[in-house]
């Protein structure tokens, strides 16, 4: 199923505008039917060499940035106890601004790639990333460093840089590509736990922040030698004000369940991990530096089920039963989560089951939205689903918070388990078009 769009000239307006034309336009005729036998989609060839190029390039930028973000994590609490200034809230304020500014400026960032190119706008983007980098590495106090973190989320690239792999990449193979970039970036988080106290011992937090800078530098050099440049299709451009255009793709159905979907999910993730580590240290009994020994496993035992998932659903085009199985493992994990954190053992069985559901739905919600997407937005369109992301996490952090220093750790894991039953029942009553190759 296809959008259908037709552009006319209007009297005043610079670009064309963008005019509904249909509904939904059947592209191909599939018989339906109770005894209708669901053939496997082919999926296309193996990938081109300028996708391998586009996925290994984008993903290794990915990877670079968020890599350096991650290495603070586990490092940053006991760090900021030395700066001028220092105060519990604060710290906690410094750490998590980034994800605040990079909510906000995804839709900019996003908008502007539409405009004048993904590379430009992906390359601003990891120079400003350098700067606040450069300006966390050089303070002092902790107001110097806040700054420097909203600086580096203030380089809000995803969505340009999704959008970027989506236009270097076929429609069959797009779900196959997130799922690398989805791997790229846990790969990023584990391997970041287990090497920030080993730098921090080495050259601490603020030749951290140095390397996080070197790091970005780095993308850049990757994105102009390595990354192909998008195809010099000419796409129409919307005209008009962007909260109108802003206004549209929200209320397009397939967008906007999309959107509540990443937001619920990162609510969760963020909500989850304000109180698993504890858990982890004070029931399993295993130090912070041990952490990395459970992550590992978990996430590559993980990535190891997924992947055939979200190509099966591909081929059997059975997009919409895996996708809603996913969030299904996520309520499960939690129902795990909530009965028994107290135990290692249900602890490690219930972070795979997570991480299987969670994966799946990082590999399959790109690439949705991609789809439902239309070509002249794009880019608005995926940086409005990664500000949901983003605000998401945050939201999430600060509920988990706070609900586990009022009713404890067992209500965090009930909040995130009702978070992921809303959007299943979201899910489940929705078309089927809505998870179709093509929207």
């Amino acid at each position: 199923m296809r959008i259908r769009f037709m552009f006319c000239q209007g009297s005043r307006a610079k670009w064309p505008n963008l005019i509904l034309y249909g509904v939904f336009k059947n592209e191909t005729k599939t018989p339906t039917g109770p005894n209708t036998v669901r053939r496997p989609m082919r999926l296309s060839q193996p990938l081109t060499p300028l996708e391998r190029r586009a996925i290994t390039g984008l993903g290794g930028i990915f990877a670079l940035r968020l890599f350096g973000l991650f290495l603070i994590m586990p490092v940053f609490a006991v760090y900021a106890e030395t700066l001028d200034g220092y105060d519990v809230a604060l710290a906690g304020l410094a750490l998590g601004i980034y994800g605040l500014t990079q909510g906000l400026l995804q839709i900019p960032f996003g908008r502007l790639s539409d405009r004048f190119g993904r590379k430009p706008v992906i390359a601003v983007g990891l120079l400003i990333f350098v700067a606040g980098s450069v300006v966390a590495a050089l303070s002092t106090s902790l107001t110097g460093v806040m700054i420097g973190r909203a600086l580096q989320g203030a380089g809000a690239i995803a969505a340009a840089v999704i959008a970027m792999l989506a236009d270097l990449t076929r429609d069959s193979q797009r779900t196959k590509a997130m799922a690398v970039v989805g791997i790229t970036v846990g790969a990023s988080f584990v391997l970041s736990l287990m090497f920030a106290p080993l730098l921090d011992g080495l050259i601490g937090v603020r030749g951290i922040f140095w390397l996080t800078a070197l790091l970005a530098v780095f993308a850049i050099l990757v994105l102009f030698l390595w990354v192909p440049s998008s195809p010099a299709v000419p796409s129409p451009r919307l005209s008009g004000s962007i909260w109108q255009h802003i206004g549209v793709l929200l209320g397009n159905p397939s967008l906007w369940r999309l959107n509540l979907g990443i937001f619920f999910l990162h609510a969760a993730l963020t909500s989850v991990f304000v109180v698993v580590p504890l858990a982890l240290m004070h029931h399993a009994g295993l130090p912070t530096p041990s952490h990395w020994q459970v992550y590992l496993p978990v996430m590559l035992a993980s990535a190891a089920v997924m992947l055939p998932l979200v190509l099966a659903a591909e081929r059997w085009r059975r997009t919409r039963e895996v996708f809603l199985a996913a969030v299904g493992l996520l309520v499960l994990s939690q129902i795990l989560l909530a009965a028994g954190y107290q135990s290692f053992v249900v602890l490690a069985a219930a972070l795979f089951v997570f991480f299987v559901g969670f994966n799946v739905l990082e590999a399959q919600l790109p690439s949705l939205v991609s789809r439902a997407a239309p070509a002249s937005a794009k880019g608005l369109a995926i940086g409005i689903y990664s500000t949901f992301e983003f605000i998401g996490a945050f939201a999430g952090g600060a509920i988990g918070g706070q609900l586990h220093a009022r009713l404890g750790m067992t209500a965090v894991f009930v909040f995130s388990a009702a978070l992921m039953v809303l959007w299943w029942l979201l899910m489940v009553f929705s078309a089927r078009r809505h998870f179709t190759p093509a929207i």
